[in-house]
């Protein structure tokens, strides 16, 4: 039998249009599958999570058929109370579906902690910047009786002396002493 015999015979058209059908009704039974299993057109609202507590949090999230996937901050934000949401991923009023991680950035409990250099025999011109940088303010200065004019005598936190690389929350006001220049 010759090859356009074989084509043009009853018996290949009925497997062809077997096999074609059975594609067809495959890829039918897949589809309904897919929107079953996926839910397709369910979605659910990310609610605006921002200024409330872990707890709060987790309840709204739950009521939403959501996930809650806790980031730590290092980046302290005076504005809002202490692990309080300050962020999230997905943003407020998004459609997600269920059962999608919102992930959250909490509040740290306080701004974190630098070790103060030790700036002593160095000038104010110096210092100032050097502490500004890392994130300390500059507090009072006053003036004792040393050779070095303009010279850092001693820092002081909260009315006591700082030690060497001692650790203080960043954002702390730093006094500083300096010299006179008079003996």
């Amino acid at each position: 039998m010759s090859i356009i015999n074989f084509i043009t015979s009853k018996v290949f058209l009925k497997q062809l249009a077997l096999a074609v059908a059975a594609i067809v009704v495959l890829c039918f039974i897949i589809l309904k599958w897919l929107n079953v299993t996926t839910n397709h057109g369910n979605f659910e609202t990310v609610p605006n999570l921002k200024g409330k507590s872990i707890s709060v949090a987790k309840i709204e999230l739950g009521n939403n058929n959501l996930v809650m996937a806790i980031q730590d901050s290092a980046n302290y934000n005076p504005d809002f109370p202490k692990y309080a949401v300050i962020d999230q991923n997905p943003v407020p009023g998004e459609k997600v579906k269920e059962n999608r991680k919102i992930y959250i950035t909490l509040n740290p409990s306080g701004y974190r902690k630098i070790a103060v250099p030790n700036l002593v025999g160095k000038t104010f011109r110096q210092a100032k910047p050097t502490l500004e940088s890392l994130g300390f303010q500059i507090g009072k200065i006053s003036y004792v009786d040393d050779l070095g004019k303009d010279e850092v005598v001693s820092m002081r936190y909260q009315n006591r002396k700082i030690k060497k690389d001692e650790l203080l929350p960043k954002m702390s006001t730093i006094d500083v002493v300096l010299g006179n220049g008079n003996r």
